[in-house]
């Protein structure tokens, strides 16, 4: 007797559900594997034939079978054969079984348990379609996010580059960063396009080269990322705890960390994945040795930015006590509060959360790493630059010199009017003659500079603010 016709394409199309946001592989991949775990089994059952020299021959029984997910060998009536669970659902739960067949006069019984409960997965149960709606969901927040953060972050590298005056070792690794941040939406979305574009295995074929680089550059593009974090960190510490050193000479080691230790790394993975594990599009990471070496220096690096932000947050304190007597505890609990948010995203504290997560808790971590994590991007975006003090100073200064600019136009506009009126043999009546404006007896210029009593002490407090290095 043979399986259930429909339990492998439910199993299949459970397969193609739980990759819509990256959980498990892709079913392109589970169809490659069930190819190549199909070939092996028959050239395996050929060698059983009768008629081959030097092959023992089984007792009359059962022939090996192929049932389109095992490979069952021949055997002798009344013998219990026991296989393990089929390596594409392995793929898929992770889980390791097996599954029995009975030999018998009428031949193969029915595999028992069913394979898809005895290797963890139930096609039956109501909870799959939930989980499916929930990956679906998923997919769609981590898309807005990413699209969001996209956008932000290119108008506010745009920002940082066009003044000039914001050019300094704080914001050229502000910039740094949100590359980063742009590098990794962009390779989420190529890897999506990629990676979901087909799941006919002939286009597997054809396309596996290119496959297999944009995973290399999705691994690149989250370990430059999780880098440019950890300079952040290392930055912000440096400034804290070190009075006196070479600003230029620590961007250009900052540089090389940020973009050139993600570059060993994922070139070291993936010479290892090449000759050690060569399987489907890289995107499956059974090997766990291999995938160590990504893995790794990513958890390290967490690690490290969550001591620094912990040995911050003591300095801060210790800092923000002395100056206790210009203002109450509660102001001094406040700015400690307002440094602390601050500093999350910069860091990526969040991700100590899951940097040990168990598998099984994988939902929750699919959830917080690209539901909540595709939105950093934004975060960091808008504190780092829209709500940086620097930043609001300068777009305020270009649009008032921008106003000044197109008010000296329309004067000139309206004094060539009264020119050309005056040609004309025009003149003001006489109750009108000596009438002014009140606005034309301030220059220009004093609209641009002329301000409210106390403004002066607001703008020096606001400049000391935003040169702070613990400013946004």
């Amino acid at each position: 007797m043979r399986p259930r016709p429909l339990l492998l394409p439910l199993l299949l199309l459970l397969a193609c559900a739980a990759h819509t946001v990256g959980a498990l592989p892709r079913l392109c991949d589970v169809l490659q594997v069930l190819r190549e775990e199909r070939d092996q089994c028959l050239q395996e059952l050929s060698k059983e034939k009768p008629g081959d020299p030097g092959v023992e021959q089984p007792a009359p029984g059962c022939e090996g079978l192929w049932d389109n997910m095992s490979c069952w060998p021949s055997s002798a009536l009344g013998q219990t054969v026991e296989v393990g669970c089929p390596q594409f659902l392995r793929m898929l739960t992770g889980r390791n079984g097996s599954v029995f067949r009975n030999c018998t006069e009428d031949g193969w019984s029915e595999a028992f348990p069913r394979p898809d409960l005895a290797c963890g997965v139930n096609v039956n149960d109501s909870s799959n379609e939930k989980r499916h709606e929930y990956l679906l969901k998923l997919k769609v927040m981590y898309t807005v996010g990413y699209s969001s953060s996209l956008v932000m972050l290119l108008v506010a590298l745009s920002v940082l580059c066009a003044f000039r005056r914001l050019h300094c070792t704080r914001n050229y690794i502000h910039m740094h960063l949100f590359v980063s941040f742009i590098l990794r939406a962009l390779s989420n979305f190529i890897k999506d396009a990629v990676l979901f574009s087909s799941d006919d295995v002939a286009h597997c074929d054809a396309h596996r080269v290119g496959c297999k680089l944009v995973m290399a550059f999705f691994q690149y593009c989250i370990m430059a990322n999780y880098a440019w974090l950890l300079v952040e960190g290392l930055y912000l510490h440096t400034l804290l705890v070190i009075s006196f050193f070479s600003e230029k000479k620590c961007l250009q080691g900052f540089v090389a960390l940020g973009w050139g230790s993600p570059a060993v790394f994922v070139a070291s993975w993936a010479i290892s994945r090449h000759f050690l594990e060569d399987v489907g599009c890289w995107d499956i990471n059974a090997n766990a040795s291999i995938w160590w070496v990504i893995r790794g220096p990513v958890i390290l690096s967490i690690l490290i930015n969550f001591i620094l932000f912990i040995n911050i947050l003591r300095i801060l304190m210790r800092k923000l006590r002395t100056q206790e007597t210009r203002g109450n505890e509660a102001n001094h609990y406040k700015r400690l509060a307002k440094s602390t948010l601050l500093l999350i995203p910069l860091f990526g504290v969040h991700y100590i959360i899951f940097a040990f997560s168990p598998e099984d808790a994988m939902e929750v971590q699919l959830f917080f790493e690209l539901a909540l994590g595709s939105f950093q991007g934004l975060v960091v975006a808008i504190l780092y630059c829209f709500l940086n003090g620097e930043v609001q100073l300068e777009v305020q200064k270009k649009w008032r010199q921008w106003h000044v600019r197109m008010g000296d136009a329309v004067d000139v506009k309206a004094a060539d009017g009264i020119q050309k009126e005056e040609e004309g043999g025009r003149e003001l009546a006489p109750e009108h003659q000596g009438e002014t404006n009140e606005c034309d007896l301030v220059p220009e210029e004093d609209h641009e500079t002329q301000e409210p009593p106390g403004r002066e002490d607001e703008r020096d407090e606001e400049e000391d603010t935003a040169h702070s290095p613990l400013a946004p």
